[in-house]
């Protein structure tokens, strides 16, 4: 295994924050220091600033759930100094890894794990992940037939952040959606996608000339917000966990 990966998968750091100790001669290899090409051999000991990194048994692994509110970036940090999830997340969860991401205007649940592979796993899974959405108009005939059917679009610019490349982009029908209010001025709907794409609601409305006033994720796959407080945690219950685990043995056969 290549250090970088194991350093990644047994740490609090990425990749590419591994490769940067190796770099700075941080990392040692059975007390020898590491190069940006080493590959682990079997039991070899790796130590970061002369302590020992443990691998993490994969049957062993935390998960919990964080109510993120309005104005936080998923991420480690930012280069123009805005708040980030690790502010508000207490430090015993600062080596967690979030499942997908939730956007700076978005709030909700979102799932974070100590377990790289749990964290892999969710994410690319077809798992339903449900949201409540405000809208600046109503919803029309259209709107729900590409709900429906789905919808290609070679520019989904629309509703992305003016940073982001993606351009063209095939939306999935989604797994449900039911409206709660439709008028003329602002509708409300709940929608269950099966999908993370980046982006992905904000953009499918941009495109009908709708801008997602307020969205707000309140379940994924088998674990719900529910009661939550704005800027809480809670770990997984008993039966999350159950739920858990028999979602990563459907995903070994």
């Amino acid at each position: 295994m290549r250090l970088n990966k194991f350093i990644s998968h047994n740490s609090k750091y990425s990749r590419r924050e591994a490769d940067s100790l190796i770099q700075q001669g941080r990392v040692n290899i059975e007390k020898k220091k590491a190069t940006a090409t080493s590959i682990l051999k079997d039991n070899q000991r790796v130590f970061i600033d002369g302590k020992q990194l443990h691998p993490i048994k994969q049957d062993h692994f935390t998960a919990i759930i964080y109510h993120k509110p309005k104005g936080e970036l998923v991420s480690k940090k930012d280069d123009r100094g805005r708040k980030t999830i690790y502010h508000s997340l207490s430090s015993q969860f600062a080596h967690f890894s979030p499942v997908g991401r939730l956007d700076y205007a978005s709030e909700g649940l979102l799932i974070l794990s100590d377990s790289k592979e749990v964290v892999s796993k969710l994410m690319q899974s077809k798992l339903p992940r449900t949201y409540l959405l405000k809208l600046n108009g109503s919803i029309t005939q259209n709107m729900q037939e590409a709900m429906q059917n789905g919808l290609e679009l070679e520019d989904a610019s629309a509703g992305a952040h003016p940073k982001n490349e993606i351009s063209q982009m095939t939306f999935s029908p989604f797994a449900s959606f039911s409206i709660i209010k439709n008028t003329r001025n602002y509708s409300k709907i709940k929608v269950c996608i099966t999908e993370g794409k980046n982006r992905e609601l904000r953009r499918f409305f941009a495109h009908f000339g709708r801008e997602v006033l307020d969205l707000k994720r309140i379940s994924y796959g088998f674990v719900s917000l529910n009661a939550l407080p704005c800027g809480k945690t809670r770990f997984f219950s008993k039966e999350e966990y159950k739920s858990l685990h028999q979602f990563l043995n459907q995903t070994k056969e």
